[in-house]
């Protein structure tokens, strides 16, 4: 089985490695792994995609008001906090290649965690003003220069579907590309919904379709936002990775050879898209040795992505019993 090891990419210092050290004599065992999922051109994909949409952002707010669209304001300001969202994804994925030291031990991995986090929570924040702003307009609409929202909103669409696409190849593996396309991906959708809602108007005269709009825009933002808000809290909390089950991991560590019990097993995201484990494995007979350690951290890494994983070796017959044994106890 080949060797995933890459210290120039995944180096951490071992002093975090577990908290809670009852080895009772046997020593820890450590699999490191590099294991990123990341585009190389991480940094230009970012820039160019602030860039585009800064540039967007202003032309929209400006004819927004020249047109008085509280739809064209509606996607302008929910632009704007993609942009935000994009530079703290951009400023985390900096961060998370920052070294361990003797204060962070993992480094800063965790900071893309809550980049993702406040991305969520700013946007669910921008998207409230918003559909606010649209109730109270449905009671008082307003005259509106359809032709303006339509150009305007066409070029939306060019831009932001552009900018999804520079973070498609990603999306899977990691929670802020995720988001980053998301939010792109959906704004190229309200776009088109502005273009439509705008033809309407000129033909119809109904001036009250675009804050409608504008509060349909906001409703999708909220679903389309809900997931990640979910997974990025439930990262923050150190959950299990939602790709990760954890009934299967222990299954697997149980089924080890001389393995007679698997304890204190803990699966948590240092970052949007590295996994770490750690774990506690009861071997009858005399202590297993480093290729078996090898064996068990590299299956752990091509079943389950999980590329850093600390195991603790207990021998069954020491007569030592583990204090994190219960599994009360952590």
């Amino acid at each position: 089985m080949g060797d995933h090891h890459d210290h120039k990419t995944h180096d951490h210092s071992h002093d975090h490695e577990h908290e809670h050290d009852h080895s009772e004599g046997h020593g820890h065992e450590h699999g490191h792994h590099g294991h990123s999922h990341a585009p190389k051109d991480f940094g230009k994909i970012f820039f160019l995609g602030v860039i585009l949409n800064s540039g967007f952002v202003l032309a929209e707010f400006f004819f927004g008001i020249l047109s008085n669209s509280a739809a064209l304001l509606a996607d302008a300001g929910h632009n704007l906090s993609d942009v935000l969202g994009l530079l703290l994804a951009w400023g985390a994925s900096i961060l998370v290649k920052k070294q361990p030291s003797g204060r962070f031990t993992y480094g800063l991995r965790s900071t893309s965690i809550l980049a993702a986090l406040a991305n969520a929570v700013v946007l669910l924040v921008v998207t409230g003003g918003i559909a606010w702003e649209a109730i109270l307009r449905l009671q008082h609409p307003e005259h509106v220069t359809g032709m303006t929202v339509i150009i305007v909103a066409a070029i939306g669409v060019v831009v932001n579907l552009s900018t999804a696409l520079l973070f498609v190849s990603g999306r899977h593996d990691d929670l802020n590309l995720r988001a980053a396309f998301l939010h792109m991906a959906g704004d190229a959708a309200i776009s088109l919904g502005v273009v439509i809602a705008g033809f309407v108007m000129i033909y119809s005269g109904w001036d009250w379709l675009d804050p409608a709009v504008s509060l349909v825009i906001s409703i999708f933002v909220v679903v389309g936002t809900w997931g990640l808000l979910r997974d990025s809290i439930n990262l923050a909390l150190h959950a299990v990775p939602a790709s990760i089950n954890s009934v299967e991991v222990h299954a697997f560590l149980t089924k080890l050879p001389d393995v007679t019990e698997v304890h204190d097993l803990h699966i948590w995201g240092m970052s949007t898209t590295e996994v770490a484990l750690t774990a506690h494995l009861v071997v009858s007979g005399t202590y297993p040795g480093d290729a078996f350690r090898k064996m068990v951290t590299d299956e752990l890494l091509k079943r389950f992505k999980i590329g850093h994983a600390t195991l603790q070796i207990e021998l069954n017959d020491s007569g030592i019993p583990c204090d994190l044994a219960p599994t009360d106890v952590v």
